[in-house]
């Protein structure tokens, strides 16, 4: 069970950003890997597959895709959209990370 929320303002997003794509079975994929300027960095893409590792939860009629191994480091995050002033940008409320970089797309632990 995959405890990364997707609200409902990224949702929209994620759904408008399929309709571009024309692919309607596109998933939107969250993974964490290595680098960054603070250890770990946030990758989010569209896809279409999914891996023997990978956690599918729905969120907001969104098929959210994580793997078992970002899933850990992941546990509690809140992936957001949000746009203001600076432009609009996907962002992520992790409980575990100890400090983020000043752009928010890297952290530590």
């Amino acid at each position: 069970m995959s405890n990364v929320i997707l609200t409902e303002s990224a949702a929209q997003r994620v759904q408008a950003l399929i309709a571009m794509e024309g692919k309607p079975n596109m998933m939107l994929r969250v993974a964490v890997s290595g680098g960054g300027c603070s250890g770990f960095q946030y990758n989010i893409e569209l896809d279409d597959k999914t891996g023997e590792d990978d956690v599918v939860t729905e969120h907001h009629g969104v098929k959210l895709v994580v793997d078992q191994t970002s899933l850990d480091l992941l546990d509690g995050t809140e992936v957001d959209f949000v746009e203001d002033l600076m432009g609009a940008s996907f962002q992520f409320r992790n409980p575990q990370a100890t400090s983020t970089c000043g752009c928010g797309s890297s952290f530590s632990m």
